[in-house]
């Protein structure tokens, strides 16, 4: 694929992660003049493999992402053009420019917005080498491989008691760990009658061989032995495109914690046009899964729009 320059291109999909890549191969299957434009950093490189997705369970993301470049290559319609793009604009007859880095914008009909979050947990030394791998943010995506191990979750309130609860799926040796934040007597009820243990102590490092986790370690000094920790993260708007283009974004809450762009049911936000796929649109816990799903739906409604004149 080459860039190309100089035209208003049907749609342009901005991140070329697996909802963009998803996104940009369903337009270019219908004919769609289509610019897929990527700064390259997609979310779930850290990741070993990609887990859950149904004939490419385990294959490493890097690898995913090149295979989908090359089934891009294979569609006349889709071009791809790299760099961030940092600005974007409406205009008065319904369509859009959005600008890179370099200050070459392109025009386009409709934008499709999957470029992916930032993932925001505790800084504890120790985590950023084992991110991905013995410390992960989604059960889904990692609990089969540290099943049976001694389990932590580093997280507090009720969206702490929730995960540790939900744990129990992948090992019956879990403990809630507060990280200096007290629980409450109902909190403590549905922990021990779950059969989960709690520690609220300060948590000051984790530790362990390379990128493995062996224990964590407390403010005071003493360790619990564990073999991988599940964090909570709030996941937010990697990019400011889709609120300078009119869309509506919503604040994270407790629970989920996703800065999330509010799209209906076919990936599409409330301007005409413009649509949103994959974590920065999700309503569910992001998976790889979930973002090829979005993706294709938020290129199949551009589609049809576009069909119809739009």
């Amino acid at each position: 694929m080459t860039e190309t320059a100089g035209q208003v291109w049907d749609a342009i999909v901005v991140g070329g992660g697996a909802a963009g890549l998803s996104a940009a191969l369903t337009l270019g299957r219908a004919r769609c003049a289509t610019l897929l434009m990527d700064a390259g950093r997609p979310s779930n490189l850290a990741a070993a493999g990609i887990r859950g997705l149904l004939g490419q369970d385990g294959r490493a993301p890097a690898e995913f992402h090149a295979a989908g470049r090359r089934e891009l290559a294979a569609y006349p319609a889709v071009r791809f053009r790299g760099g961030e793009v940092v600005r974007g604009e409406r205009h008065h007859d319904g369509s859009f420019t959005v600008t890179p880095a370099d200050g070459r914008g392109e025009r386009t009909r409709s934008v499709i917005l999957a470029p992916g979050m930032r993932y925001h947990h505790p800084r504890l030394p120790g985590m950023d080498q084992r991110w991905g791998g013995s410390v992960f943010h989604c059960p889904f995506c990692h609990g089969w491989e540290v099943r049976d191990r001694p389990l932590g979750v580093l997280a507090t309130g009720a969206v702490g008691v929730h995960g540790a609860l939900n744990l129990r799926a992948w090992s019956r040796d879990i403990t809630l760990l507060t990280n200096g934040s007290a629980l409450t007597g109902p909190q403590r009820d549905l922990l021990t009658a779950g059969g989960v243990g709690w520690d609220e102590r300060p948590v000051a490092a984790l530790d362990g061989p390379g990128t493995e986790l062996r224990a964590v370690v407390f403010a005071d000094g003493t360790e619990l032995a564990i073999g991988a920790l599940l964090v909570k993260a709030y996941l937010y708007q990697r990019s400011p495109l889709a609120g300078m283009l009119g869309a509506t974004v919503r604040e994270p809450d407790e629970m989920l914690g996703v800065e999330a762009v509010e799209v209906d049911g076919m990936c599409r936000t409330a301007v005409p046009g413009l649509y949103a796929a994959g974590d920065a649109a999700t309503a569910v816990p992001p998976s790889v899964a979930a973002a090829v799903a979005s993706g294709h739906l938020a290129g199949a409604s551009a589609a049809v729009r576009l069909a119809a004149g739009y």
